[in-house]
């Protein structure tokens, strides 16, 4: 049995539904009971039969659930809360969260005695901190003290860092995986961060692209990313970074790919560095092959209209 929690998130439908037509018994979590209908039909969608899921209850933000939703379970997927769309004026309602649910979740799969963590984390524990040529691996760390750090990166490099600490010397094994912003079609019409930007680019509600450079990853390639770090002896004590490959982009140019009615023009602003992010561990390690930019950015639209979400669109 392999637990996944938070099953009824962006990545979670998308790792649920590949460790289930892989052939997996699979255990997820959810907060509610209300959730239950709508992640098995997320989990349809990616073409997996949802007879070999199980739903338990269990809250990263309370203790109970989380003995039994481990019990039994030798690999265990911690998969990564979404990014918000915008950030809490209090920087401890993102923090708290991050750290405490991780922490509680790996806490549980060390007591039960299983082999392995594959926790999501982020790039934005890793490159969130400047650097001369913005060019980052895994070897670097964003730190949380870094003058201006927004709430997000400050709680994804906490609980990171809580999460490391916690395991040093544990017989359970965890592995890391830092995607950067992931992107690709949606199994679930609950739409997280990336793909609200995606509609909210087509829809008019965004007529003028941010300004901002950084990576993307489709949200199918994570999801073998974390079967790969799970099953590779190797992959023990690493973290792997999850990028596409090529140069990092902009907003205006995922709004190039999509082109009309995406916007035509960039917020006003200072040049910014376009960051260099290597993935050569992935690729060398655990043979990873990411899909490119411009297949993702048109799948995520695609699965968007094919929701019935971009009505009059597309």
């Amino acid at each position: 049995m392999i637990l996944v929690t938070g099953g009824s998130g962006y990545l979670a439908t998308h790792l649920i539904a590949l460790l289930l037509r892989d052939g997996h018994e699979v255990r997820t979590t959810v907060r509610s009971t209300s959730r239950s209908a709508e992640l098995r039909a997320a989990v349809r969608r990616g073409a997996a039969d949802d007879a070999g899921l199980e739903i338990v209850i269990a809250d990263l933000m309370s203790d109970d659930g989380w003995s039994a939703a481990v019990a039994g379970c030798s690999e265990v997927h911690h998969v990564a809360s979404p990014i918000p769309v915008t950030q809490p004026d209090d920087a401890d309602e993102l923090i708290v969260p991050a750290r405490e649910g991780t922490l509680r979740v790996l806490r549980a799969a060390r007591d039960a005695g299983a082999r392995r963590v594959v926790l999501t984390s982020s790039f934005a524990a890793v490159g969130y901190t400047p650097k001369p040529g913005a060019e980052f691996t895994e070897e670097d760390w964003t730190d949380p003290d870094t003058p201006g750090l927004a709430p997000y990166p400050r709680s994804k490099a906490i609980a990171e860092r809580a999460a490391w600490d916690l395991m040093a010397g544990a017989d359970t094994e965890l592995v890391v995986v830092n995607p950067t912003g992931i992107f690709g079609p949606t199994l679930t019409t609950n739409l997280r961060s990336s793909t609200q930007l995606i509609k909210m680019m087509l829809d008019g509600t965004m007529p003028v692209a941010p300004r901002a450079r950084f990576g993307v990853v489709d949200v199918r390639d994570v999801a073998d990313l974390h079967v790969r770090a799970m099953a590779a002896p190797d992959a023990a004590g690493k973290r792997f970074l999850a990028v596409a490959n090529g140069p990092t982009v902009s907003f205006l140019e995922i709004a190039q790919i999509l082109g009309p009615p995406a916007p035509t023009e960039e917020a006003p602003g200072p040049d910014l560095p376009r960051p260099i992010i290597h993935n050569d561990r992935a690729r060398t390690e655990l043979a990873w092959q990411p899909r490119d930019v411009k297949t993702t950015i048109l799948e995520t639209a695609e699965s968007l209209r094919d929701l019935g979400l971009l009505p009059g669109i597309l």
